[in-house]
């Protein structure tokens, strides 16, 4: 065990610095400004668009007009009209619909022409418009086409606004002319882009309008915009502003102070915010943010921090709003037991008493699948009774009959001869799983030969369950075994982000700035770092799920190793290289469709004869 069990030591390297600081307790409330809470809309620069086509799709139609409106804080501050010569001709429905023909657009300029104009125009605005995926998509197709970069526009769609801001009391459908008769624009939408592109502000305007008493104030709340976001959840949107723009964890309490949920961001500030204005639409987040009082902010120095100190905290906390990781002490095992004639046991812990141990498993049915796996392939017992060195005669199992145990209750074998099959196990479980692979292909070739198809199926998941537990296995133990490791990668800043890794547990995590000597700042960062027992093998000094994190991140491209104490390797015939055909086969199960689905065809009328 860890001589601390919840907090570990996070450094930001700077001269004078003193080696770690521990987070314990909730930041220090500051006084929030104007830019930290979002980008006001009345600072905001829109640009309505609108385009008029000659179909409806970018592959096999053309732009014929573009209208653009750029607006911000009710002000109209320019227009953008073109004709656009598609370079065929327009339809004629189109051209009844529109009012425009070829030879209102012959001496037009061409789309590669009128598209960059466009943008040059729109640049450094938030692209507003009716139906946007429909306009956006006309636009980025045609500069992809002539060889134009799209420029990264946040985009705002008024229809899917309106979808979600009015009722069908407020208006029969979203359609622009309706809108347009709802706020009263001042212009008439005719399927003509300038005066489509002015009835679209008149609409985006009247939605803010709208959308002010519900507390969208800014660009980011706009845009994730839910009305599946209560009242009285925007109403708590204050709670996110102690909370500063760093990665961290955050915790939502209640009145009594107890963890309703915990949670991690790259940005704490922003992705708390959403709770209470936005994108977050899940139904029981919802009933979370009515309960809670207080939320309070970790601040943590590499996102890998996050993720563990995350884990750490829901497990100590148990949110009941959190789904995963809230019981990481609920793993199964799968023991090969220490006595004189083993067997397979499925245990909650790990001892030190030099047994051979497979998992953890996140649940007993897939611990149960893989133990079987294992008897496919070996002949040991599966009685669950003590057995003595020299057992005592009498009539052996229905196993021993069928020749799937080599009946030591009986004298068939003695110890010697047995521990030869345990040893085998053992190898399997450590090292190669070809033996049991080998085996449990054998029975599945046998029933798919005689169309025992479910049968096969069952065996296919045995052995998938065990390959998968070796390979987790035999990685986390690799890393386990380990009593420090330092790794370092490159931070976007030209610094150093660093972690130390005691017996598989994060025991440091901080950052060297761009300019600081690296060496020495990770030597501080060393310095300060938790420390962590060895646990007994295989079993990590962390949860299951801290150690795999930890493993992802030591294995992205671009981390360097610092200090190695002790040996990190895996075995060459290990699991690990058994999984990924299994991932393929199993993805090529997911995507066969065995039999076309019906109901979503349309009744096709038959005449009465």
């Amino acid at each position: 065990m860890a001589a601390r069990s919840v907090d570990f030591m996070t450094a930001q390297v700077t001269p004078g610095s003193p080696p770690g600081r521990p987070l314990t307790g909730p930041l220090v409330g500051v006084q929030a400004s104007f830019d930290e809470l979002g980008t006001p809309l009345r600072d905001v620069t829109f640009c309505v668009v609108d385009l008029e086509t000659t179909g409806g799709s970018p592959e096999s139609s053309e732009i014929t007009e573009i209208g653009a409106v750029k607006v911000r804080s009710g002000e109209v501050l320019g227009e953008f009209q073109t004709l656009v010569n598609p370079g065929a001709s327009i339809p004629p429905f189109i051209a009844v619909l529109t009012g425009i023909t070829d030879a209102m657009v012959a001496s037009s300029p061409t789309v590669d022409q009128a598209v960059p104009a466009f943008l040059q125009f729109a640049e450094g605005c938030v692209l507003v418009a009716h139906n946007a995926p429909f306009d956006v998509g006309f636009l980025r197709a045609a500069a992809t086409a002539h060889g134009r970069p799209w420029p990264s526009f946040e985009v705002i769609d008024t229809a899917r606004l309106a979808r979600r801001v009015l009722t069908r009391d407020d208006t029969p459908d979203c359609k622009l002319a309706t809108l347009a008769r709802v706020f009263r624009s001042s212009t008439t939408p005719k399927h003509r882009a300038l005066a489509d592109a002015r009835a679209t502000v008149d609409v985006l305007h009247g939605l803010f309008e709208r959308l002010g008493p519900l507390g969208v104030q800014t660009l980011e709340e706009l845009s994730t915009f839910s009305s599946r976001v209560t009242p009285a959840q925007r109403r708590k949107r204050h709670l996110a502003d102690r909370l500063p723009h760093v990665p961290g964890v955050y915790l939502f309490t209640d009145d009594r102070g107890r963890v309703l949920y915990v949670g991690k961001s790259k940005d704490l500030r922003t992705r708390v915010r959403t709770y209470f204005t936005a994108s977050e639409t899940r139904s029981r987040m919802g009933e979370m943010v009515g309960l809670a009082a207080d939320v309070t902010g970790l601040e943590c120095a590499t996102p890998l921090e996050a993720e563990v100190r995350e884990l750490r905290l829901i497990a100590t906390h148990k949110p009941r709003y959190n789904r995963r990781s809230r019981f990481p002490e609920r793993a199964t095992w799968l023991k090969v037991t220490v006595e004189p004639f083993p067997r397979l046991s499925l245990v909650r812990d790990v001892k030190a008493d030099a047994a051979t141990y497979l998992g953890p498993f996140g649940s007993r049915r897939v611990a149960e699948q893989a133990v079987n796996a294992l008897h496919e392939a070996f002949p040991i017992r599966q009685c669950t009774s003590r057995l003595a060195r020299s057992p005592r005669g009498g009539s052996a199992c229905v196993l021993a009959e069928m020749g799937r145990c080599v009946a030591p209750c009986v004298g068939a074998v003695d110890v010697e001869a047995y521990a030869t099959h345990v040893t085998a196990v053992r190898a399997a479980i450590a090292t190669d799983p070809q033996p049991v692979i080998d085996a449990v292909i054998r029975r599945i070739r046998a029933f798919t030969a005689d169309a025992r198809f479910e049968e096969a199926i069952v065996h296919r998941d045995r052995m998938a369950a065990f390959v998968r537990a070796a390979a987790r296995s035999q990685r986390m133990s690799a890393l386990a075994r380990c009593p420090e490791v330092v790794a370092a990668r490159r931070t976007p800043e030209d610094g150093w982000e660093a972690h130390v890794i005691r017996y598989g547990r994060l025991a440091a995590a901080g950052v060297v700035p761009a300019g600081h000597p690296a060496r020495a700042g990770v030597d501080t960062i060393v310095a300060g770092a938790e420390t962590v027992e060895a646990p007994p093998p295989p079993k990590p000094a962390a949860t299951a799920e801290e150690t795999e994190r930890i493993l992802a991140w030591l294995e992205q491209p671009g981390v360097r190793l610092v200090e190695l104490a002790g040996e990190w390797s895996c075995p060459v015939d290990g699991a690990q290289a058994h999984t990924a055909w299994l991932d393929t086969a199993y993805a090529a199960r997911d995507g066969v469709v065995p039999c076309e689905d019906r109901r979503r065809l349309r009744p096709v009328h038959q005449p009465a004869r």
